[in-house]
């Protein structure tokens, strides 16, 4: 263990469930990195994760974004393009994404496609879907409402699932924040997970939840 990453955990009490604004200043104070740490929020539910009825999967719109610039590409012809490009789409268009992925040029964050261009993308569902990139409906980034859609992504939606543990994994900003953005943040993630809440969850739906910085280690907090 590093002398930082030592110092950091001797800094609070490892078993305490701190309150969330608690929890982000500790965070806070230990991201000490040359780099502006990012902040992220691990929530452990108790859900079934074998069971397609029980996954947690869905967007959320950071009140104060993550702190970083995301690049859109959207596939979308016609009047969708110019839409598009009128929203502010780093890039617009159809064959000639599509192509460059192909070839493995992948210069976009998110991709967001209307759906008459989705069967455009058959082809490259097996490159991008790994990679966290295809759209899907689920995520908002299949669709025909383009402006909102760009507007939200770039001002801070983010899109979020538990994993194979039951864990959801999310960004709530970086170290740079302050403590009440990140901590609003915070809430707009639990909020959301609350509110996807699977009705055939049963039990303990939210078993723990801890905050972390990129090179720092975890507080657990309290979601109440």
């Amino acid at each position: 263990m590093g002398k930082r990453m030592e110092a950091a955990q001797k800094a609070y009490d490892k078993a305490k469930v701190y309150t969330l604004e608690e929890g982000v200043q500790i965070v806070k104070d230990n991201a000490k990195a040359k780099f502006n740490e990012t902040i992220e929020i691990h929530v452990k539910l108790g859900i079934d994760t074998k069971k397609s009825d029980q996954l947690v999967h869905t967007t959320v719109v950071l009140p104060h974004g993550t702190g970083k610039t995301k690049r859109i590409a959207v596939i979308a012809k016609g009047e969708h393009a110019q839409e598009a490009q009128q929203a502010g789409a780093d890039r617009v268009g159809v064959e000639d994404i599509v192509e460059e992925v192909v070839k493995g040029k992948i210069d976009f964050d998110v991709l967001v496609a209307t759906p008459d261009t989705m069967k455009d993308l058959g082809k490259v569902a097996k490159i991008l879907g790994p990679r966290g990139l295809m759209p899907t409906s689920k995520s908002g980034t299949v669709t025909f409402d383009l402006a909102n859609t760009i507007k939200e992504l770039k001002a801070g939606r983010i899109k979020f699932k538990a994993d194979a543990y039951g864990i959801v994994h999310a960004i709530i900003g970086q170290a740079s924040f302050d403590a009440a953005k990140l901590v609003e943040n915070a809430k707009a993630v639990m909020d959301t997970i609350l509110r996807v809440k699977p009705s055939t969850s049963k039990g303990v739906y939210v078993r723990s939840i801890s905050l972390s910085s990129t090179m720092g280690p975890g507080v657990f907090v309290s979601h109440k």
